[in-house]
């Protein structure tokens, strides 16, 4: 969506305006009114730890205390707790690479680490509207933040992993370009920070990572006072699908009593399906399962068993029927 030429603000990346937690007690790095739009350069979630040209040896130097690096905060004049901020989204614009990592599985982060025990990487080819992964498989791209939020209202350091009422690390992968967010606003000035950003995810992002990318993103801001909000509401057209289309699915399943162990599940076989079916190594459909399968909720009332299903698109193979 274009923002008619009209940016208020531009907000640079750089150590005066990034950061790598929650703080109410953090100064803003700019104050807008309501209405303004504001351009913000946004590096990839490893803070530029990573390059185009990283190598999975990389990822033992990994600081990971600075991911989910966000650009800001910048305070709304006259924002109150209790007020809704509506982030509209105007543009994002990634700069030709990303990457998705699997971290070593002894610090337990994704879906399956006990399974994936050594580090992988991929590093995309952002051009032409896709990411390019192994064996001619191209991920349709629909850049979105996977982070923004406001200050939470507990005083004090706040981790970015978890998402929060406030908003935060949500990974909602339809807030693309004309999308709109409602964030509930809990301390003085709102203070919203944005970062995170994905050229693409799968529902789920279930190795830890989309496809991470440095980007600008361009939103616009507005205060809803009459709003009433406990946590984040959006609007949204999507794309639902990764072509943004109907298109042909291969699905697989879990089924039980708990639903993060129903996600492991479907996800193991669709791992199982890539790797037997499809080629790649146990560690590429691991990390093509986070880029592009979706987790779908299909039934939370047939108790005591749930059922989630993971979707895989077959328009991303090099065989597809056009």
């Amino acid at each position: 969506m274009s923002t008619n030429g009209r940016v208020d603000h531009e907000i640079d990346a750089t150590d005066e305006t990034l950061h790598s937690d929650w703080n109410r007690a953090r100064e803003p790095v700019r104050t807008i009114e309501s209405g303004d739009a504001v351009r913000f350069e946004c590096r990839d979630a490893a803070n530029g730890q990573l390059g185009p040209d990283s190598t999975v040896a990389d990822l033992a130097e990994l600081d990971v205390d600075q991911v989910h690096t966000l650009t800001g905060p910048i305070a709304i004049d006259g924002a109150e707790p209790g007020d809704v901020l509506e982030v509209e989204i105007l543009e994002l614009e990634h700069r030709g690479w990303g990457y998705t990592l699997v971290l070593p599985g002894e610090l337990g982060m994704g879906l399956l680490p006990e399974e994936f025990p050594e580090p992988a990487l991929h590093v995309w080819d952002l051009e032409d509207g896709v990411a390019r992964f192994v064996n001619g498989i191209e991920v349709p791209l629909h850049p979105f933040p996977g982070t923004l939020g406001v200050a939470p209202a507990e005083p004090g350091v706040h981790d970015t992993n978890p998402p929060r009422p406030v908003g935060g690390n949500l990974d909602i992968k339809h807030l693309t370009a004309g999308s709109t967010m409602y964030l509930p606003i809990a301390v003085e000035d709102g203070l919203f920070s944005i970062g995170d950003c994905h050229a693409a995810q799968g529902d789920g992002e279930v190795c830890i990572s989309g496809v991470e990318a440095p980007m600008s993103v361009t939103c616009r801001f507005e205060l809803r006072s009459e709003m009433d909000l406990e946590r984040p509401q959006f609007e949204t057209d999507g794309p639902f699908t990764s072509s943004g289309r109907d298109e042909p699915m291969y699905g697989t399943t879990g089924v039980g009593d708990d639903l993060r162990e129903a996600a492991k599940d479907a996800i193991r076989g669709m791992i199982d399906h890539c790797h037997a079916e499809r080629g790649l190594t146990r560690e590429e459909a691991y990390i093509l399962c986070s880029a592009a399968v979706d987790l779908k909720l299909n039934q939370v009332v047939n108790a005591p068993n749930w059922t989630v299903s993971a979707y895989l698109p077959e328009q991303i193979f090099p065989d597809a029927d056009a």
